[in-house]
């Protein structure tokens, strides 16, 4: 396992736009949610113990901001062959086993990760409104222990954006896995 950071990318970015087949079975895409206040894109998968270290928080996370206008959007770009645990099949199952509660999408050509330039699982980016990043970084401070996290950045952030402040400067990179490129 190759333990990487995400990329420190410039804030105001615009969203790159994609469309991709979720586990629901329906095409996605960012402007499907032109609605909500906030978008979080974590790239994600099945296999990773840094992302089922936080699955629960992330489920939680959708459940506490859905009402608020945020939508989180996890995609798996993972090559499946050599990690059959990622395949399109086991995301379905894990979304059934572990009650995800926001899309989970499939980025076979992984050109949707090449895009945003993710480098890890998770990496998480929010963008604001205005569909410009606003936030790329952890979730929280502690990724191993729930009941130690004493900073939960990502909240933070997203409080920010929805009560119409600037979210702060400083933003301590994800770090995770190595997304597994073809």
């Amino acid at each position: 396992m190759v333990l990487l950071e995400s990329l420190q990318l410039p804030m105001g970015s615009d969203i790159i736009d994609f469309s991709l087949p979720g586990t629901d079975g329906k095409m996605v895409s960012p402007s499907d949610f032109a609605d909500k206040k906030a978008w979080v894109i974590i790239f994600m998968c099945n296999h990773c113990p840094y992302v089922q270290a936080i699955l629960n928080r992330l489920i939680r996370l959708q459940s506490d901001y859905t009402d608020k206008g945020v939508q989180l959007i996890g995609i798996n770009s993972n090559e499946s062959d050599n990690y059959p645990d990622d395949s399109f099949e086991n995301m379905k199952k894990t979304v059934e086993e572990k009650g995800i509660n926001f899309v989970y999408l499939h980025d076979e050509s992984q050109e949707v990760a090449k895009a945003y330039q993710a480098q890890c699982t998770p990496d998480i980016y929010m963008f604001d409104q205005n569909r410009k990043l606003a936030y790329h970084g952890r979730l929280d401070d502690n990724w191993q222990n729930e009941n130690e996290v004493e900073k939960q950045e990502l909240r933070m952030a997203l409080d920010a954006i929805l009560e119409g402040q600037a979210v702060s400067e400083i933003q301590h990179p994800s770090m995770g896995c190595s997304i597994k490129w073809k």
